[in-house]
């Protein structure tokens, strides 16, 4: 079997930082998460109170490391060059599957402030390559609401292709979401 990378991927582009968050970003990663609670709550699962907490953050960051390194999930935090220290997006591969499926889910947010600047399409575009190059995926997975259509823009930009339409899919903000299915495959992939 391949061995995959063990060092977290520290990626960049020519506006971003892309990389899984440290101890130090814990406070930020709350700020974060407070500051677009309203904005991101019609896109995403109820979360409790505790979620939005520095505390929360410290367990989770660790989880996310542990996640990493047993080929688990991919969750990384998007900072802009200008303002390092500033987490500006998230992106999330979860669920890994590996043989023979060989592939995983995508998931991201974006700051509300920073929408509309084509922040998404490079980062997500970005931690793609880095995925199917380095993780080896053939296949990445991407659902959205229907009434979502700046992250169906986004997919489509990104390549993915529309693979049907699920019913009742998702719990998102405590109501059972209808959701497009879309898939992206690596083109280059090859067996081990």
């Amino acid at each position: 079997m391949k061995d995959y990378p063990s060092d977290p991927p520290q990626l960049a582009t020519n506006r971003l930082f892309i990389r899984l968050a440290t101890k130090r970003d814990v406070p930020e990663i709350a700020r974060y998460y407070r500051t677009n609670r309203a904005f991101l709550k019609p896109f995403e699962p109820t979360r409790s109170e505790n979620f939005f907490t520095e505390d929360f953050w410290r367990g989770q960051v660790e989880r996310n490391l542990i996640e990493f390194n047993y080929n688990q999930s991919l969750r990384l935090f998007v900072f802009e060059q200008a303002k390092p220290e500033t987490i500006v997006g998230i992106i999330n591969f979860t669920q890994f599957f590996r043989e023979p499926l060989h592939a995983c889910i995508l998931g991201y947010s974006l700051a509300e402030h920073k929408q509309g600047n084509g922040y998404m399409a490079e980062a997500v575009g970005r931690s793609i390559q880095y995925i199917f190059n380095e993780l080896r995926f053939h296949r990445i997975t991407a659902n959205y609401m229907p009434r979502n259509q700046r992250s169906g823009n986004l997919l489509r930009r990104l390549g993915f292709v529309v693979e049907g339409y699920a019913r009742d899919y998702l719990l998102i903000n405590g109501k059972w979401e209808d959701h497009i299915l879309t898939s992206l495959m690596n083109a280059h992939w090859q067996a081990d």
